[in-house]
């Protein structure tokens, strides 16, 4: 009697080279195959299960894209590892660079609210500054945007915006003193923002 034949699961890059032709099934198996690993990495990271998760979809929506990129070195895992590990570094970035808007975000007593009251006043403020943020003129916001929020380097932006890098700093510049200037009255609860609403 003869024993019945087991099938071997694919490899990671026997999966990857079928991703690469468009087979969504075989993504889909990487996927299973690797999720819960990169969300616990993720977790651990961050602190927050739910953050860990929507960076986890990021990561394999990266790996999704880069597939006809992507080298086979022998370990998949490790290469999602870093994706995540760079998304997570690249949103920490970005929330450091808001950060960096906290004269804008301090409302005076903050330490005297519950908690509860503090988090809607930091999210309608955050709401504020987007708004401010979306209503600059574009010549301003790109480069502020670039800059403050996305971490770019002035030559950079002069690179991409195809302009010389003191155009890029005095847009900066001026984006800030506009932005400081919009939110200014919601800030100190003046005349000038209510008559706006």
């Amino acid at each position: 009697m003869t024993e019945p034949m087991v099938l071997e699961p694919p490899s990671d890059a026997e999966l990857m080279v079928r991703v690469r032709e468009g087979d969504r099934q075989a993504f889909a198996e990487l996927v299973d195959r690797h999720k819960d690993a990169v969300v616990s990495y993720l977790t651990r990271l961050s602190g927050d299960r739910d953050r860990a998760e929507d960076l986890g979809q990021e990561t394999f929506l990266r790996l999704f894209r880069a597939a006809r990129e992507y080298g086979e070195q022998g370990y998949l895992r490790a290469y999602l590892f870093r994706i995540a590990t760079n998304l997570l570094r690249s949103e920490e970035r970005r929330e450091r660079r808001w950060r960096l808007l906290a004269p804008f975000l301090h409302p005076g007593r903050a330490h005297d609210e519950p908690a509860a009251a503090l988090r809607l006043l930091r999210r309608e403020a955050h709401g504020q500054v987007t708004e401010a943020v979306a209503n600059l003129p574009l010549r301003y916001r790109v480069p502020l945007v670039l800059h403050e929020i996305e971490g770019w380097t002035y030559q950079d932006i002069a690179q991409e915006l195809g302009c010389r890098e003191g155009t890029v700093k005095s847009r900066v510049h001026r984006g800030r003193k506009q932005l400081k200037e919009k939110l200014e009255p919601y800030w100190n609860g003046g005349a000038a923002w209510k008559t706006i609403g």
